[in-house]
């Protein structure tokens, strides 16, 4: 007697069958069954953030004005202690475009991620419904016979179902979970670019202006000296020479007043663009102040913090991510696609016998769909997506020397314009006090004029140069914070701009606030929609 089974023999057959083509679909792929279960029942490569080549410590890390203590430098403009400097970036965060622009791209990622999502539930789903009437009339050796008519009603439902049997799909969902965490890295990125640029052309103006305020009291300075030159020599007891020499000091010294004219309204213009709105004069808006004063020490931690803090660096390892995760993608392609299909509806010859028990129908069964003949095909579009990877993350360890390189120069530049500074300091004090003496001694007759316009001309000359090394300071120091990817935390609602809100968004319900005064909001540029709220990617491991 035949010992039952627990299934009949044919179903038995058709499991054995498709159980053998997993197997060997795992055998033939690039994925091993270990691995694939292993990856959470995924085919492709389990990501792994590249290794990155970051020094120990900094070259100037003896130097005492580094300090080695970790600070994020959520509100670095505030060191400088300049209002003015608070709201124009304030207003920045609210009103600059190319932030908006990155704000978008967010939206845009998030929607792609939501694709990417629905593509695990049923990929297909229809409704359908149909009315048919026929009318067949027939003539056979000359009769005719009688005339026939049909009528068909049908409607249903009917559903396709691809298995994420090998990961296709969770593969398509981490991509675009990194493309959006590297969305939102690029946001932070354009926005500490955004605050450096807008710091950075705000010291600009300061320092233009105070140049411009020296060149226009040596002016005068000078067209004193050339008015007395002129005076004496019309009554001869001077020289032409003396004359000639005062004169081309005053126009040497005039001249500098359009080229630093035109390079304050450039600066102008420009930070009109940062902030959102058409050039405009800001002479009355910004009105005049001193050039900020940069602290000498400044906290720089260690170098391999730049791999949390900046965001250029963390965009480029979700890119990585993002590609490690396509491979998968392009290796299931080695593997069949096993699906649900299903359809269920109702049909009848009349519309009121649609609604009858006997009117139903339905269906539901497997589907298999595998490629078996397109293997180079998919063999060198994974080579191609691998080779990609490779790219990806080559990039990104050059991201990361380049932005140690950065900040090793924002570095080295800082630390050394102080010594340029002081010296310059010091050296245009001293021409100050040589014209004062220069003077005192003309005026007892033991000094010429020709002496007098030499000082003159040289104390131009090393005040306006220490004017600027005082702004090449400032703008080092914000050079530093930029390397060191400060400033992006302010879309957290940390920092001194925490009140500061782009149009529509909310803040983050635990953000923690920063200690700075608060500044005044910004009135927001009128837009067609609202800025996206940006969550924050998850920092490399």
């Amino acid at each position: 007697m035949q010992r039952p089974t627990p299934y009949p023999r044919g179903r038995s057959i058709r499991y054995g069958a498709a159980l053998a083509a997993v197997c060997a679909s795992l055998l033939a792929g690039c994925t091993s069954p270990r691995e694939w279960i292993r990856n959470g029942f995924k085919v492709g490569p389990a990501y792994c953030r590249p290794e990155a080549p970051v020094a120990d410590d900094w070259i100037d890390a003896n130097d005492q004005r580094l300090r080695s203590e970790s600070d994020d430098h959520a509100a670095w403009w505030t060191v400088f202690d300049d209002p003015v400097l608070d709201r124009l970036i304030a207003e920045a965060y609210s009103q600059n475009l190319p932030l908006r622009v990155a704000g978008f791209r967010i939206l845009e990622a998030r929607a792609l991620r939501a694709i990417a999502a629905g593509n695990v539930l049923p990929q297909q789903q229809q409704a359908f419904a149909d009315y048919s009437h026929n009318v067949n009339s027939l003539r056979s050796f000359g009769f005719a016979l009688p005339t026939r008519q049909f009528s068909l009603w049908d409607g249903g439902f009917n559903l396709a179902w691809e298995l994420d049997f090998w990961g296709r799909f969770r593969r398509a969902v981490e991509s675009a979970d990194a493309d959006l965490d590297a969305s939102i890295e690029n946001y932070d990125d354009v926005l500490v670019t955004l605050l450096a640029d807008v710091a950075t052309t705000y010291v600009e103006i300061r320092t233009l202006q105070r140049r411009l305020e020296l060149a226009k009291a040596n002016i005068e300075l000078q067209r004193r000296s050339f008015e007395l030159a002129d005076t004496r020599f019309t009554k001869g007891a001077a020289n032409e020479v003396d004359m000639q020499q005062a004169k081309s000091n005053l126009a040497q010294t005039e001249a500098l007043v359009p080229q630093l004219e035109v390079a304050l309204r450039q600066s102008q213009n420009q930070l009109c663009v940062l902030l959102g709105f058409p050039p405009e004069d800001l002479n009355a808006r910004l009105g005049t102040a001193a050039i900020p004063t940069a602290p000498a020490e400044v906290a720089v931690g260690v170098p391999g913090e730049l791999l949390r803090r900046r965001p250029d660096v963390r965009r480029a390892e979700r890119q990585v991510a993002a590609q490690s995760a396509r491979i998968g993608i392009a290796e299931s392609e080695f593997y069949p696609h096993i699906a649900v299909t299903g359809v269920i509806g109702v049909e009848a010859n009349q519309f009121q016998d649609l609604f009858k028990s006997g009117a139903s129908f339905g269906s539901v069964g497997p589907s298999l769909r595998w490629n078996v003949l397109n293997y180079g095909r998919i063999l060198n579009n994974v080579r191609a997506e691998d080779a990609r990877f490779q790219q990806a993350a080559i990039a990104y360890q050059q991201t990361v020397l380049a932005a140690n390189a950065e900040a090793e120069n924002a570095i080295v530049a800082f630390l050394r314009s102080q010594q340029r500074r002081d010296a310059l300091l010091r050296s245009a004090e001293a021409a100050r006090r040589s014209n004062e003496l220069v003077s005192s001694l003309y005026n007892v007759g033991d000094a010429g004029l020709d002496r007098v316009f030499v000082i003159q001309s040289f104390l131009v000359q090393q005040q306006d140069a220490a004017a600027e090394s005082q702004g090449e300071v400032a703008k080092n120091l914000i050079s530093i914070y930029r390397a060191l990817g400060g400033g992006w935390q302010i879309r957290l609602g940390t920092g001194a701009v925490g009140v500061v809100r782009l149009p529509g968004v909310e803040p983050a319900p635990d953000a923690q606030r920063g200690t700075g005064e608060a500044m005044p909001e910004a009135t927001p540029a009128p837009m067609p929609q609202p800025m996206p709220t940006p969550h924050a990617a998850p920092e490399p491991k």
